[in-house]
């Protein structure tokens, strides 16, 4: 079955969600610190040394895109005469750039010592990969 390009209401509505909890709240926590202290929270060293470990290993959003080359695209989608990708990456996991976002969202929430900001990435990506993953796994 092949799908179209275009994104959905629904879908991008979803990305621009996850887009603002891992990119918008973060900045405008570190910008303008005041307006969301009162959920500031302390956390323990080793907090910050794990999110920090994890945040390194987003690199692999990076190479995943690499490996997917022309096969990338925003939506969810089968294009005609598209192979599986099982090199880079996909030798060792089958959707490397959630699992990126999952390691950005979860070191995020180590990072950002802000009940707001910190868990923005977490609690706003999951719906798009919950809308995401019926389709994926087809």
């Amino acid at each position: 079955m092949v799908e179209c390009d275009r994104l959905t209401r629904l879908e991008s509505l979803l990305a621009i969600l996850s887009f603002l909890g891992q990119a918008v709240l973060p900045t405008i926590y570190y910008v303008f610190t005041p307006w969301l202290s009162f959920a500031d929270s302390r956390l323990p060293a080793w907090a910050g040394w794990l999110g920090t470990a994890l945040f390194v290993a987003v690199w692999w959003l990076w190479t995943a895109h690499r490996d997917l080359g022309r096969n990338w695209s925003a939506t969810v989608r089968l294009r005609e005469g598209q192979g599986l990708v099982t090199a880079g990456a996909y030798r060792h996991i089958r959707h490397p750039i959630y699992g990126a976002y999952w390691l950005w969202c979860i070191a995020q929430a180590l990072l950002l010592q802000n009940w707001v900001a910190g868990f923005a990435g977490l609690a706003l990506y999951l719906p798009i990969y919950v809308y995401r993953i019926p389709r994926l796994w087809r």
